[in-house]
């Protein structure tokens, strides 16, 4: 895939941290310009008070081996987005290949409860974070791919949609959590029906169990001893990193038949089989797989101690 993506144009919206991070920096180690915008920069952080940076991500991107452009941007707001998509026409002379829809902000929002116990504020605020600036984004960004004939739209997920119907009911433990999550799904489904007649294909992607930052954090571990935290945690060896979903989208971008995956909901393990791809360590991680026939049995247990946990007084 080495320079597989030299003269294409990337943005990826919540590009700060995590899967975004991920994803911008494997664009650019296959030689993408790449547009990282998110609220956290070197001057200011967001609500979510986390130290990573759009600049750091940049950073990254170009240390790869392609262009990172850092580029603050709330995606709840219109202008604001407005705004980005008129600066990536000009810089680019009107191009752009791929858009990476992976705004969450949802950390701090969303409760593993029913609608009627969840604050319905921080629900609806979670909503506007995670749905409403996918949709923002994509009005303003999609007339570029639309025009060009060409393209890919990636909305980042969590869960496909054969993993969310293993769980009870398809339900996946909390309101808001479970209806913004199969929401993305069902965007990219919507955007690839639009856009199928222009040649821009459109998916939604989930990791398994990603080692962001705040996982790494949580388990007060780093990417480099990570399998310390497996004492922890058994689960978190089926983990993987977030260059693991970038390779994903990365082979994605680079395939010139990608519109065989326009309309589906796939996971980043499935994609790593198909394009031959690996994480950093050179295993290729298959929590789909480890999900299916280890945890579904014990599914209804699991998601009862997280409920549990939420409704804590020590968790609020």
């Amino acid at each position: 895939m080495t320079a597989a993506l030299t003269g294409r144009v990337a943005v990826v919206a919540g590009g700060t941290r995590g899967a975004g991070r991920g994803i911008a920096t494997q664009l650019g180690a296959a030689g993408a310009t790449v547009y990282v915008t998110g609220r956290t920069t070197r001057q200011a952080r967001s609500d979510l008070n986390r130290p990573e940076t759009i600049e750091e991500t940049a950073e990254l991107v170009t240390a790869a081996g392609g262009h990172g452009i850092p580029v603050r941007c709330d995606h709840s707001d219109p202008a604001q987005v407005a705004e980005l998509a008129r600066r990536v026409a000009a810089e680019q002379n009107g191009r752009l290949d791929v858009l990476v829809n992976d705004i969450w902000g949802g950390e701090s929002l969303v409760e593993w409860r029913p609608v009627w116990e969840h604050d319905l504020d921080k629900g609806l605020r979670a909503l506007h974070r995670a749905v409403d600036t996918h949709i923002i984004t994509s009005h303003y960004f999609l007339p570029l791919l639309v025009a060009r004939r060409r393209g890919l739209v990636v909305e980042i997920t969590d869960g496909d949609e054969a993993s969310n119907a293993l769980f009870p009911d398809g339900y996946r433990g909390g309101f808001f959590f479970d209806v913004i999550k199969k929401t993305v799904i069902q965007l990219a489904k919507t955007q690839a029906a639009e856009l199928r007649p222009y040649n821009v294909a459109a998916v939604s992607l989930t990791p398994g169990f990603l080692r962001s930052e705040e996982v790494l954090d949580h388990f007060g571990v780093t990417e480099d001893n990570w399998r310390d935290a497996i004492a922890q945690d058994e689960h978190f060896a089926h983990s993987e990193s977030p260059a693991f979903i970038g390779r994903a989208v990365a082979a994605l971008a680079a395939d010139p038949h990608v519109m065989r995956y326009t309309g589906q909901s796939v996971n980043v393990a499935d994609l790593a089989k198909e394009y031959g791809f690996t994480d950093l360590d050179g295993s290729q991680p298959d929590f789909a797989s480890y999900f299916r026939t280890e945890l579904v049995p014990r599914l209804g247990e699991i998601l009862a101690d997280i409920q549990e946990k939420d409704a804590s007084p020590d968790t609020q």
